[in-house]
């Protein structure tokens, strides 16, 4: 029986990290979160997809909100199993898993936790391969699954349910509540059948998080380069190396917007990296031309550690890494791009295809 305990939360949440692209929220909160969830109420157990019954209720947790606020208001612990009681009530059936909504930063680490909290499975998949900043940009959206009923909380505990007529008005709606309650509050949607989730779900992305946080882990303790194992353990594309030289960031509309440059170092010196970003990385452009878009993964790390950096914690000075990692492939057809697509984000550039 495979297990999250407290021996691999730390390499899940420095993967996750990775994947985030920047976004999903600081992994470290989270895993003081998961790591005080384990403590009380013990391991979670983790299942593969295919081991799912096919009639069972998969309920999918996460925060919602703007990073940056994330780093002054932390989470009291218990805002996801309120929202998951509350969704519970609403459809009258209880959940039988949880699952990742996302494998970014702290929204791979809150489900743990409310997997812990509830004594529920946690599914080895979440809905995006990555992570993005709208709740309806879900893989479970390609096959039809609504993302409402969605059930809201904040830390006070005010619980608020969104029926909506469509995936793009319940973001709407729960962005708008989101923004009154503080810009930080959490969610419980998009409820899958067991049998919905080989469609609806990238697999074994939690195992994926584990074993690159384990791979920058081990090249740090070797006195190898932990970003090169992260690009092979990821099959990426390096970018560029470099300073950060300016980060332009405003909290807007419940979302972290803004642009980052990045200055190359070393044999990279006169080349220089602008990567857009809404709450995750977006768009990588080098010396004025289009390197990477989403949906595929653009991925800082600090240089010297391997470790992942967010959006709000990019600042003056860091010497990062930039990678570009492939996306889940149903990301890349039509109906993908037009969810998450860079022109969607409004972008003047088509979905540049990975490794071109």
């Amino acid at each position: 029986m495979r297990e999250i305990n407290l021996d691999n939360l730390d390499d899940i949440a420095r993967g996750a990290g990775i994947l985030g692209t920047g976004g999903g929220g600081d992994p470290y909160i989270g895993k003081l979160l998961a790591r005080e969830a384990i403590r009380k109420h013990g391991p979670v157990r983790v299942v593969d997809i295919d081991e799912v019954a096919p009639d069972a209720t998969v309920v999918p947790v996460s925060g919602m909100g703007a990073p940056t606020v994330l780093l002054e208001r932390v989470p009291n612990g218990g805002e996801e199993l309120a929202a998951l009681r509350a969704l519970e009530k609403h459809i009258g059936r209880a959940a039988t898993h949880i699952a990742p909504i996302e494998v970014g930063g702290v929204n791979s680490m809150l489900p743990i936790a409310c997997a812990a909290e509830a004594g529920l499975p946690i599914v080895d998949g979440d809905a995006m391969g990555r992570a993005f900043p709208e709740a309806q940009m879900v893989l479970p959206g390609l096959i039809g699954v609504t993302n409402s009923p969605m059930a809201l909380a904040d830390d006070k505990g005010n619980t608020i349910i969104v029926e909506a007529v469509d995936n793009h008005a319940a973001e709407r709606i729960a962005r708008a509540v989101c923004v009154e309650l503080g810009c930080q509050i959490s969610a419980a949607d998009t409820v899958l059948r067991g049998d919905q989730l080989a469609d609806g779900l990238v697999p074994a992305t939690l195992t994926l998080a584990e074993r690159l946080g384990a791979a920058v882990r081990e090249a740090r303790a070797a006195h190898s380069d932990p970003v090169a194992a992260a690009r092979a353990m990821l099959a990426g594309v390096h970018l560029l190396t470099g300073k950060v030289v300016d980060v332009s960031r405003r909290t807007e509309g419940g979302f972290a917007r803004g642009r980052a440059r990045i200055e190359g170092i070393a044999d990279e010196a006169g080349q220089v990296l602008e990567l857009d970003f809404q709450n995750e990385h977006l768009l990588a452009t080098r010396d004025g031309v289009t390197v990477a878009t989403t949906p595929d993964l653009i991925c800082v790390l600090d240089s010297e550690s391997g470790d992942p950096v967010t959006t709000e914690g990019l600042r003056y000075g860091l010497r990062v890494s930039v990678l570009a990692a492939r996306c889940d492939p149903r990301w890349t057809s039509p109906g993908g791009l037009a969810l998450a697509g860079p022109r969607y984000f409004g972008y003047d550039v088509d979905y540049l295809p990975f490794g071109s």
